[in-house]
Order: structure tokens, then C-alpha cells, then sequence
């Protein structure tokens, strides 16, 4: 038996008004992911453990079955194992976010969706500055900062305070005064940056500075082929699942034109699903389009996103003898434009069939596998 996982990143969301009191899912031409609720089983599962903030990181790590109790030290190192950095003794990884900062006011996370050769130029004129501290860069926005002996801060992610100031918002803890220090030389750096200079005369917004948050150091997961017996491979256009994959000795399925936005190739990470397949027992297809969207606070593009999502879908559908599955990790509401850590829908085809006939938040609740918990849904799905 093979098996897929398709995770639209923030895909859950709410009633909106705009869309007559529909959610993105309950308004967007889905009929493949409602071909998978009709023809299959739904529930609602908690990918979320309490006392924990709803980040990607932690919800796509109860997905796969890894406790977050247990195997959760922060985004950073996550990320780092994606990138291959090898976290030495005492070294500590932040998550560290080119951003767009004006009269102290966070204008916005991602420096206008900043080309990732833009972002490697910048950050390679920060390290050169920076001493023993290390910033690395990676895809888009999403880059990393190293301390060599850190000792961790309260942070904040900047994709939840957009339209605040920021000063509140800033680290606290034993690593602060280094990480706002690395802030302020890297508002030095970028002020009058070449790369900076182009993107404003281009009608582009500036990158003015790093944001650093979500620490930790290397963690431990048990290895994906001894938790199941399978061989798994993850497909994804962001470091951070990536990284997971390669914690827990999965295959890295690089798809070209998997861009980690909403301009990714659906459909090309479709066909390398079906390819991996026939090597792999399992893959987890993660698409972050969907997150995005809500982050950006677009009806539309979220709408566009779940519906280019679903053609993908159908591609997937053609290969018989597969167990499918569709979720998010967690809503991400146009309303709030951040996380939030309700539970979501899923649905799965090849084990048994319910009276649920299309994919949404309100039908997946009428589902017969009811409200589950996120880290039993491998089991589940693997289980004869």
C-alpha cells in the first residue's frame, strides 16, 4: 500500500462576510478534495498541543507523529538542519526574518517577499559584521542567525505583529541584548545597501532589517522508517519542513518551481509525489501557498491558492491503490492574518466511507472519525 498526505499550510479559516459567510474552503471549486470526503471518511484533528503557540513547526511535527513535548526545542534548528548547518555544542539557531521596519512600526515580515539573491547579498555583508555570530542565508525571507554559546530569549514572530510597533515586541531574555545588537547593525548595514537601493527605485519596498525569534538547539527524532516500518519522503518549498525530513531521515524531495509562495508549481510537486512513489511507501506533500495568503490577509489569493491546491489534487487522484489524505497544519484566518490553533478538517480516501460529501470545516466536523489528536493520525492512516 502506498500513502500520501497533502497539507495545505493555513489553509482552515473562518466564515467571511465577503464570501457570504462561507469560509476559502467552503467557497472554492474543490471537487477534488470533495471527491476525497465524499468517497472517503472526515474528522477534525487538534494538531496543536496545549501550551504551545500554533506555529507550522509545531503542527506539521504532530502531524508526522513526533510529540512537540518531547522533540520541540524551536524553529531555528529546524531549519538548520534543512541547510544543512550542523548545530555545534552550545550553538543556538533563531529563525531570522529579512523585514520591513518604518518609524519603529513592523510595516511588514517578509521585506516584500524579498528574492532569495537579494536576501543572500544582504545578509552577506551583515556576517562580515557581526563577529562570532553567524547569519545564513536562505529561501526568500526566511533566513537563520547562530549564537555561538546561546542561552535563549522570549521572541516574538514578526508575521504576528504587523501594523504594531514593535518595541514591545522586542527579545527578552539571556540572549537579548546580542540579538538587538545584531538588529541594529543590520538597519546599519541595509540602510543604503545596493541591493536595498534597487528594490526602492524598482517600486519595491525595502528590507531594513533582520528579525530573529523561535531559538533552540539541535533536537532528536526518532527516525521516520523505525516510528512506521516505511520509507517517507517530504515534499516542500520551505526550510522548515525540510529540515524536519532530514531529523527524522526522510527522503528531501526537491521539485523545481516549488517556491515556498503562492506563485509555487502545484502541479509539478503533484508529479514528483507520484514519481517518489514508486520508491517511497509514503509522502507528506506540503504546499505553503495556502498561509501565505492568509498572512497577506487575501481573500482572493487564498481562494486561488486552495483551487490551484485542488487541480494538484487531481493529478494525485489517477494513481489507484493509494491511501490519500488532505489537511491543513492549522487555520490562518484572513480576519487575524497569523496562526491560530483551532482544530482542523481532514479527510482521507481508502479508509472506509462516511455521509460527508464535501471538504470543509463544517462538514469535516459531521465526520465519523470525529476530533482526533494529530499525533495518532499516522497510526491511523498506516494502520490496516
Amino acid at each position: 500500500m502506498k500513502y500520501i498526505v497533502i497539507l495545505g499550510d493555513g489553509m482552515a479559516d473562518e466564515p467571511l462576510a465577503e464570501l457570504g459567510g462561507r469560509t476559502p474552503l467552503e467557497y472554492a471549486e474543490t471537487p477534488n478534495m470533495d471527491r476525497i470526503a465524499c468517497e472517503g471518511r472526515c474528522g477534525m484533528l487538534r494538531t496543536v498541543p496545549e501550551g504551545f503557540e500554533p506555529g507550522s513547526d509545531i503542527a506539521n511535527l504532530s502531524v508526522l507523529g513526533y510529540d512537540p513535548r518531547l522533540s520541540y526545542t524551536g524553529r531555528g534548528p529546524l531549519e538548520a538542519a534543512s541547510m544543512g548547518i550542523d548545530l555545534g555544542e552550545g550553538e543556538m539557531a533563531y529563525r531570522c526574518n529579512l523585514v520591513t521596519i518604518r518609524d519603529g512600526l513592523m510595516e511588514d515580515f517578509n521585506a516584500g517577499h524579498i528574492s532569495s539573491p537579494e536576501g543572500a547579498a544582504l545578509l552577506r555583508d551583515l556576517d562580515a559584521v557581526l563577529g562570532d555570530v553567524r547569519v545564513y542565508p536562505g529561501i526568500s525571507y526566511r533566513n537563520l542567525l547562530v549564537l555561538p554559546d546561546g542561552r535563549g530569549s522570549l521572541t516574538t514572530p514578526p508575521h504576528d505583529i504587523v501594523g504594531r510597533q514593535i518595541q514591545e515586541y522586542l527579545p527578552r531574555g539571556e540572549d537579548a541584548a546580542l540579538l538587538i545588537e545584531c538588529m541594529e547593525r543590520s538597519c546599519e548595514v541595509f540602510s543604503d545597501h545596493p541591493v536595498n537601493r534597487r528594490r526602492v527605485q524598482e517600486g519595491k519596498i525595502p528590507a531594513t532589517g533582520i528579525w530573529p525569534w523561535s531559538a533552540g538547539k539541535r533536537p532528536s527524532l526518532e527516525p521516520f522508517s523505525a516510528k512506521y516500518g516505511l520509507a517517507g519522503g517530504v515534499i516542500s518549498g520551505v526550510d522548515l519542513l525540510r529540515g524536519i525530513a532530514r531529523l527524522a531521515g526522510m527522503e528531501v524531495i526537491r521539485v523545481p518551481g516549488a517556491t515556498g509562495f503562492i506563485d509555487t508549481d502545484y502541479q509539478a510537486k503533484a508529479r514528483y509525489a507520484l514519481d517518489a512513489l514508486d520508491r517511497l511507501d509514503f509522502v507528506y506533500m506540503h504546499v505553503e501557498a495556502p498561509d501565505e495568503a492568509g498572512h497577506m490577509g487575501s481573500v482572493e489569493e487564498k481562494v486561488r491558492a486552495i483551487e490551484r491546491l485542488d487541480e494538484a489534487i487531481g493529478i494525485i487522484l489517477e494513481r489507484p491503490g493509494t491511501i490519500v489524505a488532505v489537511l491543513p497544519d492549522h487555520p490562518t484566518p484572513i480576519r487575524c492574518r497569523t496562526h491560530t490553533g483551532e482544530p482542523v478538517p481532514f479527510a482521507v480516501l481508502g479508509k472506509g466511507k462516511d455521509e460527508v460529501r464535501a471538504f470543509s470545516e463544517r462538514e469535516a466536523r459531521k465526520g465519523s472519525f470525529g476530533l482526533m489528536e494529530a499525533n495518532g493520525f499516522l497510526s491511523m492512516l498506516f494502520s490496516p
